[in-house]
């Protein structure tokens, strides 16, 4: 076969695999941007070898890119406010006038606000372990030659992470009972109601607010609910919202410019986690919806 005609074949195999390493790359990383970065630099990579040193294409290609996806997650460890504000842009922003919350359908592929705070408490090799063998059924010993680990360190690294994202109970569909505790929460915090606020709150609630000074973060029950004034007002000149797929409220100022974007998190009918752009230069990231 001549140079041109093998590749041909080189490229035309590449673009069979393209989605799925997209896929991969976008699971591993949360940012479509990223994800095409990571799958052009792997074909280029595949354009600098010999077709003929690679017994298994499909392999070859998930290992390049899990390794890329790797070092992207290492260097974001440098800057995580920086890879926080690339991926606010890609949160998926809907109000929420649907009288049969029950028949909504979230995007899969928008990433939950509340989610981000949760998949960056991740280390890189707990989230390649995870996204490559729980999502795309990678061999526990390809991902130890990944990472550069025994197969029985990456069983254990995607275990951890395993644990880590089941507590948030990503949601695939906002179901009426998750509303009706986001409202239950907010009608206690507009009436003073602490007992009220008690009984919806998680003991171990997690508040993250993205504010102009910096990120602030608050644990437990008793001292999210001391402060959950905050979170009401807002909302009570806000709307309704579905925020990456939870439930939430999106306020706005009297000249229409966004206030504020709460995310609520439920879990056994409690709210685990609350997390608040209050941020005007976070808030412009996002692409919000008009005020009515």
């Amino acid at each position: 076969m001549s140079d041109n005609g093998s590749a041909a074949a080189v490229a035309e195999a590449f673009e069979s695999q393209r989605d799925r390493l997209r896929a991969v790359a976008h699971r591993m990383l949360g940012s479509h941007a990223d994800a095409e970065d990571v799958v052009q630099e792997a074909w280029l990579r595949l354009s600098r070898q010999d077709p003929a040193a690679i017994d298994n294409l499909a392999g070859w290609l998930t290992t390049v890119v899990g390794r890329i996806s790797l070092d992207v997650l290492r260097a974001r460890q440098a800057r995580p406010e920086a890879s926080y504000d690339d991926r606010l842009q890609e949160i998926v922003v809907t109000l929420d006038d649907s009288p049969a919350p029950e028949e909504d359908v979230v995007l899969t592929d928008s990433v939950g606000l509340a989610l981000l705070v949760v998949l960056e408490s991740l280390r890189p090799g707990e989230r390649l372990a995870f996204v490559l063998h729980d999502l795309f059924a990678v061999p526990f010993d390809e991902i130890g030659r990944i990472l550069g680990k025994s197969t029985a360190a990456a069983k254990m690294l995607a275990s951890r992470a395993r644990r880590k994202v089941q507590a948030t109970e990503r949601p695939t569909s906002v179901e009426r009972g998750k509303r009706e505790v986001v409202r239950a929460f907010l009608a206690a915090a507009r009436d003073g109601d602490f007992e009220g606020l008690l009984r919806v709150l998680d003991p171990e609630v997690r508040l993250t607010v993205d504010t102009p000074a910096g990120r602030v973060v608050v644990l437990g029950a008793t001292k999210v609910a001391a402060g959950a004034r905050t979170a009401a007002g807002a909302a009570t000149r806000g709307r309704a919202a579905l925020v990456g797929g939870l439930p939430g409220v999106v306020s706005w100022s009297g000249d229409g410019s966004p206030l504020s974007v709460l995310a609520f998190t439920v879990v056994d009918g409690r709210i685990s986690d609350i997390t608040a752009v209050t941020d005007p230069a976070k808030l412009a990231l996002m692409d919000l919806p008009d005020p009515a």
